[in-house]
């Protein structure tokens, strides 16, 4: 999903994820690419290298640990980057999505919201070479998988991250919801 068509040249990039081995492989795979890369693993890390530093992209985790000040989503970051910094390109990424976290991040002023796992290609070319102007037919058809993990992820943010609701309201027991929940679809 691409907020925008227009071509964007990608020479650094501050990566936030609070995954040491995500942060390891994503530093090496942009700086094999030519470009300058900056890691943080939280998210006022992460408000200080952008306030130091000009990035051309974001690449932000939704879900970061949880910090002394109370900050642990990368909406919040994401919302702070595009307030201070309205130029930089953010990508939005997670292996827990769902069409309400999709609609939140956009909201938040993310230009892209990406599955985990995701390639460092893949996200440049979002930015660099977008695949097709705005408003064009897509064949993004979602699976019944897909479907599927989007309303269950939907119903947990709507209990509010509480699992045993969110099981009783889809009907499930709440061993079957945390299964779920751990695979993403295919």
């Amino acid at each position: 999903m691409t907020a925008s068509a227009e071509p964007r040249s990608i020479s650094s990039v501050l990566v936030v994820d609070d995954d040491e081995r995500v942060l390891a492989a994503y530093k090496r795979t942009f700086t094999g690419t030519g470009r300058t890369v900056h890691t943080a693993n939280d998210s006022p890390g992460a408000r200080t290298l952008a306030s130091e530093r000009q990035f051309d992209l974001a690449v932000i985790d939704l879900r970061l640990r949880l910090t002394a000040d109370g900050l642990s989503s990368g909406l919040e970051l994401v919302e702070h980057l595009r307030t201070s910094y309205p130029e930089i390109g953010i990508a939005l990424v997670s292996g827990y999505l769902s069409v309400t976290t999709t609609v939140a991040a956009v909201r938040a002023g993310a230009d892209v919201v990406l599955f985990k796992p995701v390639t460092c290609e893949e996200i440049l070319r979002h930015f660099e070479a977008p695949e097709q102007p705005m408003g064009e037919p897509t064949d993004d058809t979602p699976t019944l998988a897909q479907a599927e993990w989007e309303h269950v992820n939907r119903v947990l943010a709507d209990c509010k991250g509480n699992i045993s609701m969110a099981a009783r309201r889809l009907g499930i027991y709440r061993s079957s919801l945390q299964r779920r929940l751990r695979r993403p679809p295919a």
